[in-house]
């Protein structure tokens, strides 16, 4: 089994920065993708910013040039870097990869989501 945890939610002012984590775990061969979505109550899940294995990373209109996805292959743990926020990002932020196992399965697992709040 394959599981992602999420971590370094919080509470920041408008301007200020915080650090997303998604740790893997398992028996894992390779992250061959991790997205990060965020949802608020009565809107949609939004895909906020996807890394794929080969290194292309792409993000939503909205967060450009403020967020930064990165994976650390050797660590299993994909980061989100959002920087000069705003209080419409305010959300639960979850991770969502596509993994393969060591035997060759695939998993597509979701964390359990970290809250962000983006408050004076």
């Amino acid at each position: 089994q394959v599981t992602l945890v999420e971590s370094g939610g919080g509470l920041v002012q408008p301007g200020g920065s915080l650090r997303l984590s998604c740790a893997a775990s398992g028996d894992i061969f390779t992250i061959n993708s991790m997205d990060w979505y965020r949802q608020t109550p009565g809107k949609q899940r939004e895909l906020v910013a996807r890394f794929i294995r080969d290194g292309t990373k792409m993000y939503a209109d909205s967060v450009k040039g403020r967020f930064t996805i990165s994976v650390d292959a050797a660590e299993n743990t994909g980061y989100l870097l959002m920087n000069n926020l705003k209080p419409e990002d305010t959300a639960i932020y979850l991770c969502h990869a596509d993994i393969t196992e060591r035997f060759g399965d695939l998993w597509y697992p979701w964390g359990q989501g970290t809250q962000v709040t983006v408050s004076s």
